[in-house]
């Protein structure tokens, strides 16, 4: 793949991080040689731009990222994709990303299992369709919100809970633009309350829209919102029960 140094590309890396990293056009145009991070783009806006750049020109840029100008950063592209026309290898997806909440283990495991309440868990699921249930395995739809472009993706996975090793495993039955991904998560108990992992491990179809760099920020980006997120909420649950217990005693 050819690109063109200088204002073309230049214009294409801001066109990224207005469309899918929240930049302010117009702060862009002020502040020429204003670093990304001077320019309030935090770690999740990077995740972001370094999916779109992955997508659109086949190149990884540094997580050092947010200390480059817009330039410096087309500049690193073009230089990347000079290097040669063929693109680099695409390993097998692969992401971890883990959170502690503060709370005890039996509630932070019996909340993020229950499958059928998910969507009052996580914010991107608009529902769960529980298809069947074997012991301690579920098979179920998931159905999300409506993404940027009005797309709803759905498709059927199902987990397999293991509580005696504080594990659970699951993979996409319906593996749409994924060739396979298979999911992991780990729980452990942590003075500071139960650190939940997720690893996933995954490859994308060669005709889907992200290849495997890319799905793998896009993954990484989005675990952190919905890890967050989910980490709030069964804090809340646990303040509210401690709040409950409290009063029973008294």
């Amino acid at each position: 793949m050819t690109v063109t140094r200088g204002r073309p590309l230049t214009a294409e890396i801001t066109d990224i991080l207005v469309a899918h990293c929240g930049l302010d056009a117009a702060d862009a145009a002020r502040a020429p040689d204003a670093s990304l991070e001077e320019l309030g783009m935090d770690s999740l806006a990077l995740l972001e731009l370094s999916a779109g750049v992955a997508d659109r020109y086949r190149v990884q840029i540094p997580e050092q990222a947010g200390v480059l100008t817009i330039p410096a950063v087309a500049d690193l592209v073009a230089e990347a994709t000079e290097a040669g026309d063929d693109p680099p290898p695409d390993p097998p997806g692969h992401t971890e990303n883990g959170i502690v909440v503060a709370a005890p283990l039996a509630l932070v495991w019996e909340i993020t299992n229950d499958v059928a309440n998910w969507p009052d868990l996580f914010t991107e699921y608009a529902s769960v369709q529980i298809l069947e249930r074997d012991g301690r395995t579920v098979r179920f739809r998931l159905t999300m919100h409506p993404d940027e472009n009005g797309t709803v993706w759905s498709w059927v996975s199902e987990r397999t809970t293991d509580w005696a090793n504080r594990e659970v495993h699951a993979h996409r039955v319906e593996t749409g633009p994924f060739e396979y991904m298979k999911i992991h998560w780990r729980y452990a108990v942590e003075p500071e309350g139960t650190r939940m992992t997720w690893t996933q491990d995954f490859a994308m179809h060669p005709q889907a829209p992200l290849d495997n760099a890319g799905m793998t920020a896009r993954i990484n980006a989005n675990s952190l919102v919905q890890l967050s997120v989910i980490k709030n909420r069964i804090e809340q649950v646990a303040r509210e029960r401690a709040a409950t217990t409290g009063a029973d005693d008294e």
